[in-house]
Order: C-alpha cells, then structure tokens, then sequence
C-alpha cells in the first residue's frame, strides 16, 4: 500500500464532487417535492372537511376530488421515497470512492452501480413527479368544464 499524502487525495475529492453535486440538485428536488406532498395533504384535510356539511349532490364531486388527491399523494410518496434513496445512494457512493482510494481490491464496476442505481432512481422520481403534474392538470380540466356546466 502506498503512503497517502494529502495531495494524493486530491484526485479523489475531484472524482466525488460529481455525486455530491447530484445531492445538491435532487435536495431542491426534494424541497419541490415535499412542498407539494403538503399542498396535497392540506387539500385533501380541507374537503375531507367539506364532504360532512356538503348537500347530497356536492358530495359525489368532493369523494371524487378526494380520490384524485389520493393518487396525487400516492405520487408523491413514490417521488420521494425515490429522490430519497438517490440522495442515499450519492451519499454512498462518495464513501466508496473514499474507500477505494485507501483499499487494495478495485471497486470500479462497484462505483459504477452505485451511480447508475442513484441515477435510475432519480429518473423514477421524476417520472412519479411528471405523473402528478399531469394528473393534477387532468383534475384542474374537470373542475373547469364542471364550473362551465354550472
């Protein structure tokens, strides 16, 4: 084993900038995502609210905004759950770089993994995320063609 000298550790504190710059973008990521979990959950508590004091004919429209709000919060559980385990995996990685610098064996094909699992999970967030936009769109086009019935 070579004696680590700190300019020797340079090269590897190049190499884990790259995943600690991924936690820097899906941290804000996750503050998007969070946010708008807690947009949901406040809409949903507001007409789970409405449907008891809600006549006969309304109620119909609320469970069904209520069932919308449901699959927009299961949505964002998936985004986050996601963004979370590629923040994870990022963390992960740049201990294994660390590690690889300092032990014997390589762990080339390994880093490559851990960064390729941090990605694809990424990409399921954001697709979750995509979901629930679209979805939230789809529910905002209801209740403008139901305001227009009115």
């Amino acid at each position: 084993m070579e004696t680590l000298t700190p300019n020797s550790f340079l090269p590897v504190i190049q190499l884990a900038i790259t995943p600690v710059i991924l936690l820097s973008g899906v941290g804000a990521l996750m503050l998007t995502l969070t946010n708008r979990m807690g947009r949901i959950v406040d809409r949903t508590r507001i007409l789970a609210g409405q449907i008891h004091a809600a006549p006969v004919g309304e109620r119909a429209h609320i469970e069904d905004q209520i069932g919308i709000m449901w699959r927009r919060a299961k949505l964002m559980r998936i985004a986050v759950t996601f963004a979370g385990f590629s923040m994870l995996l990022s963390c992960v990685l740049v201990m294994a770089i660390f590690v690889d610098a300092t032990a014997e064996p390589d762990f080339g094909f390994e880093l490559v993994v851990i960064f390729v699992a941090s990605i694809m999970c990424l990409i399921a967030s954001l697709v979750a995320f995509l979901r629930d936009i679209f979805m939230s769109l789809w529910a905002l086009r209801v209740e403008v063609e139901r305001a227009e019935k009115l």
